[in-house]
């Protein structure tokens, strides 16, 4: 049996990692910019990540959700704490689509409505619900191209009002932060008259912090720049470090009942430790803050380099999400990053270089990034 070839992949095979470093199959060392895809939020195989996850493993690894879980309480506790959300309720699932699909679910019931509001370039996932409030009709598919989502542009308040003011919208989902969409930020301006409006309208706000989230903004959540609280906050990626895991931060508002949300693997006991872990990590190592101070640190010298270096052309972003937009095609500088100078970003669209590292990246290694990627800007 062959794999199923559906990824463009770089020949480079990935055995090891350690903090902001990977290293290949050949002992090569690479400097790691894209945290795999912002999935690694304390580091690569952290020392207490990696023993929490030992001795769980030896104790239980999983039984069902037919019993109580201690773990997942404990997660629930700690993270509504950190978050600034402890009267909030947590539903626990295994990924970031499975998080959006159920918060949409739970809109649609609670509103008794079908139609969702989305953002132009909007990424939400991959599967049914989640993939058709996707603004890319290149991986919508017959099946889940079935109406429900009307696509309106970022930060254009009115033309969300006008929507809202129709009474048949069930969820407004937003990225406080678009990252498939190119490092785009939502205003406050516009995220303040975007709840008001849902409130008024009884439309519930969801907001989407699967990659923005998580501190890599430098807050807990992204949207918390934005005076905001939303009615359902999803997460995943950076909540379990690399353990597949997803959640959903459920006002106190929605008052669940039995068999209405479900899943099998969702809060298993491996995924519990794993995110007990990060939060552990989260707050020896103060990881938000860090995320705050080194990213500003990075975008001030990134912008310091877009003064002298005319292939950049802006220059966004917060924390550790960060977006360069360049004159050229950035696999013009992303494939000689990772081949000449042993580096790994992100992209978006055809032209946005995305940088989304561990958040415990240090003002040393912005410095190396920053040094290899003037080396390739000075290449072209």
């Amino acid at each position: 049996m062959k794999l199923f070839d559906v990824y463009s992949l770089f020949a480079i095979n990935i055995v090891k990692g350690k903090g902001t470093r990977v290293w290949d199959d050949n002992d090569q060392e690479y400097l790691d910019l894209y945290g795999g895809h912002a999935v690694i939020s304390i580091g690569h195989c952290h020392p207490h990540y990696v023993k929490v996850l030992e001795r769980q493993l030896c104790n239980l690894g999983f039984y069902s959700n037919s019993v109580i879980n201690g773990l997942q309480e404990k997660v629930a506790d700690r993270l509504g704490r950190v978050s600034g959300y402890d009267d909030y309720q947590l539903f626990l699932v295994n990924s970031g689509a499975e998080a959006n699909e159920n918060a949409l679910k739970l809109a649609s019931f609670h509103t008794g409505r079908t139609r969702v509001l989305a953002a132009g370039h909007a990424f939400h996932g991959r599967t049914s619900l989640a993939v058709e409030a996707t603004d890319n009709p290149k991986i919508v598919a017959p099946i889940n191209n079935n109406g429900h989502t009307t696509f309106l542009p970022l930060n254009d308040l009115p033309a969300w009002e006008r929507e809202l003011a129709k009474g048949d919208v069930c969820a407004v989902i937003i990225e406080a932060i678009q990252g498939v969409g190119g490092i785009r930020l939502a205003t406050p301006e516009f995220a303040q008259g975007l709840a008001e409006a849902c409130r008024k309208h009884g439309t519930v706000l969801i907001c989407d912090e699967i990659q923005c989230g998580y501190g890599r903004s430098g807050k807990f959540f992204a949207h918390q720049w934005l005076g905001i609280k939303p009615d359902l906050i999803t997460v995943a990626k950076g909540i379990g470090n690399g353990f597949p895991m997803g959640g959903v931060l459920i006002s106190p508002r929605f008052v669940p009942v039995k068999g209405q949300l479900g899943t099998t693997f969702g809060g298993n006991h491996l995924a519990c430790a794993a995110a007990l872990a990060v939060l552990d990590v989260f707050n020896k190592e103060h990881l938000v803050d860090n995320a705050h101070e080194v990213g500003e640190y990075l975008i001030g010298k990134l912008k310091e380099l877009q003064e002298t270096e005319p292939h950049i052309l802006e220059v966004r972003g917060r924390g550790l999400m960060i977006g360069v937009d360049l004159d050229v095609p950035h696999k013009d500088v992303r494939v000689p990053l990772i081949h000449q100078e042993h580096c790994f970003t992100g992209c978006a669209g055809t032209n946005v270089l995305r940088l989304l590292p561990p958040l415990c990246l240090t003002k040393a290694d912005a410095d190396l990034f920053v040094s290899k990627f003037k080396h390739i800007l000075d290449t072209l």
